[in-house]
């Protein structure tokens, strides 16, 4: 059974987003994002050995987090992340990959910028529409796209730091996607002990509030 990705990420506020270098050094920083108590994260195509990683960090995955794979484009990207354990898929535009995650069970937050793109991504399947990249226009630009799409969740990607991440959600996004501000280059061979500092602050700055 697939998993309701928007119940999830309404619950969890945050998707962590790795990308590196390193296939060992990401399956690594997704099994430390988890354990800090990050709930979904996603694992990136463009990082070498990223089927390897969503492979690892789901072995050790624990129960109520989901393991995804992001930058999928294509069917053959879908079959392949299913092929690996990916409990979701992310894509960066609104592409092929939507409508075959879709018709496979496995839940999709799409890409999407414009108000078209976003009514279409959904039309095609996606469970969520991820706006891309969403510094672009700001949590304004968010607020006017849920004017017309009330009913659309959205995930605010690109360009967000953890002091902008309250901003979004009172623009009406019921998560944001957090890469190098969160993962750094933990990905890539870096420091996993400042990636726990990181996400513990992420965490207790979701807790509090906004400022």
């Amino acid at each position: 059974m697939s998993a309701d990705l928007v119940a999830e990420l309404t619950a969890a506020r945050v998707l962590a987003i790795i990308r590196g270098t390193d296939a060992d050094a990401a399956a690594a920083a997704g099994k430390a994002l988890l354990a800090e108590g990050v709930r979904l994260v996603e694992v990136s195509l463009t990082t070498p050995g990223a089927l390897g990683a969503i492979e690892a960090i789901r072995l050790d995955a624990p129960d109520g987090t989901l393991v995804g794979a992001g930058t999928v484009l294509s069917v053959s990207d879908v079959a392949d992340v299913a092929a690996a354990g990916a409990q979701f898929v992310v894509t960066p535009a609104v592409v092929e990959s939507i409508p075959e995650a879709a018709r496979r069970g496995l839940p999709v937050a799409a890409g999407a910028l414009t108000p078209t793109e976003a009514h279409t991504a959904v039309r095609m399947g996606a469970s969520a529409v991820k706006l891309f990249p969403a510094s672009l226009g700001g949590p304004a630009y968010l607020k006017a796209l849920r004017d017309p799409f009330p009913h659309i969740p959205f995930v605010a990607v690109g360009g967000i730091g953890l002091d902008r991440m309250h901003a979004y959600f009172e623009a009406g996004a019921i998560a944001v996607g957090l890469g190098g501000p969160l993962v750094g280059d933990a990905a890539s061979g870096g420091s996993l002990d400042n990636l726990r500092t990181r996400v513990r602050a992420c965490l207790a700055a979701l807790r509090q509030g906004p400022a």
